[in-house]
């Protein structure tokens, strides 16, 4: 009886342990099966990406060809303004001489209008009489028919005849000024009109005629602009102040953008420095908080340091490399922790603030977080805002808010060193 108990008890074991087998291999099998699903995927994956890749590297390669062909169309873009600039030099220059001629015929004209008025003046201390007068009373002698100008002019005393010499004088001068208006492009068309001459055979020209040959280049010459020289001058004064105005402008904003060179190329070089250092410093905290692991910082951008993101690669012990963002919370604390123990080895602080940063950790990772805590004292006062009792064990001084009585709060505090 006793040795068929002992044998049932056997059979049910070996039942038992049969069973127990049985489940085993079914979960090997899903195992099995979870493994080849999963090696499936990641054969899917390292496809697709190798063709993400692929087509990646055929957009860089159109990119470049963008970016040589914007290059190619700033260099045209170049040469086309320096063009335009010379042709804005030619045509201020063509201004400046418009602007002299313009002058020397508003000289001309007040000369000539200065003879003119020196003719009158002489008429009427010669002859007592106006230079209308005069020119009334020979068109009466000439219609009488007992009038030569050449015999009158010749039996004048020597201060009437010199009053041809402003005449003559008058006259050289007024055809200067019209034939210099002739190259005049604003407008002096009207006055480049050729002024009909009396014929050579007709004899000597009158007085009459000198002064309708006169009175005609007055009026194609038009009113004077006795302020055209102040004017000019004043131009002339503002063209000067607003070219330098420009030249400082220009030289204002060379020096703003070799500033700006300047700055952005010492802020890269101490962002490269400060990054490396923290990368560094952050590898060492990580595998001293984690008990071991890697981490690293890597640039989204490393063609533009400045404007690039940062993005931050944990591998905790037994756990493949993954991004922060996959971690736990208490991996995720750990990691955080890292990288700002990294910082303040970089450039420490005088004071730090930590509020509740322990309480997703475990016992062993509060363990190494205070380590990490104890070595960076010397140069980093921490302020803790903890309930943990292993932390608050490290603190040289404790402060707490009890109530003995009830509604009443009093704060109390400790010094343990």
């Amino acid at each position: 009886v006793e040795r068929a108990a002992g044998l049932e008890a056997s059979a049910k074991r070996l039942e038992l342990a049969s069973q127990e087998l049985a489940s085993r291999f079914a979960s090997r099998e899903a195992d099995h099966a979870r493994t080849q699903s999963g090696r499936d995927t990641l054969i899917a994956a390292v496809a697709a990406s190798t063709t993400q890749l692929d087509d990646d590297v055929s957009g860089l390669a159109s990119l470049r060809q963008q970016v040589q062909s914007a290059d190619e169309a700033v260099l045209r873009l170049r040469a086309n303004l320096e063009t335009r600039e010379s042709g804005v030099r030619v045509a201020r220059a063509s201004q400046e001489a418009v602007r002299a001629e313009v002058s020397e015929l508003d000289l001309a004209r007040a000369a000539a209008e200065g003879n003119l008025a020196h003719l009158e003046e002489t008429c009427h201390d010669t002859l007592q009489l106006s230079l209308d007068d005069v020119t009334r009373q020979l068109a009466e002698l000439q219609e009488d028919g007992g009038f030569d100008p050449d015999a009158e002019l010749q039996s004048l005393p020597s201060t009437a005849a010199g009053t041809d010499a402003p005449v003559d004088a008058d006259e050289d001068d007024e055809e200067t000024a019209v034939s210099s208006a002739g190259s005049d492009d604003d407008g002096a068309e009207e006055m480049a009109e050729p002024v009909e001459a009396v014929p050579a055979s007709s004899g000597p020209m009158t007085v009459d005629a000198m002064v309708a040959v006169l009175r005609a280049k007055i009026e194609r010459l038009g009113p004077v602009n006795m302020m055209a020289i102040e004017e000019f001058d004043d131009l002339d004064e503002r063209y000067d102040f607003l070219t330098t105005q420009r030249r400082d402008l220009e030289e204002s904003i060379k020096a703003t953008g070799d500033a700006i060179s300047r700055m952005n190329r010492t802020t890269r070089e101490r962002f490269r420095e400060a990054f490396d250092a923290i990368n560094t410093h952050f590898q060492t905290t990580f595998s001293t908080l984690f008990g071991g692991g890697r981490a690293g910082l890597v640039l989204l951008d490393e063609t533009d340091l400045l404007e690039s993101g940062i993005d931050i690669i944990a591998q905790p012990p037994g756990k493949r490399l993954q991004s922060i963002q996959l971690l736990s919370g208490g991996e995720k604390a750990m990691t955080a922790m890292a990288l700002m123990f990294a910082i303040f080895k970089y450039k420490p602080s005088p004071f730090c603030l930590l509020d509740e940063i322990d309480a997703p950790l475990d016992e062993a990772n509060i363990g190494r977080f205070i380590e990490m805590l104890r070595a960076m004292q010397s140069d980093t006062q921490f302020i803790l805002v903890t309930h943990n009792r292993k932390t608050m064990e490290i603190a040289d001084r404790l402060y707490g808010v009890t109530m003995e009585e009830p509604g009443v709060s009093k704060l109390i505090s400790v010094q343990l060193a």
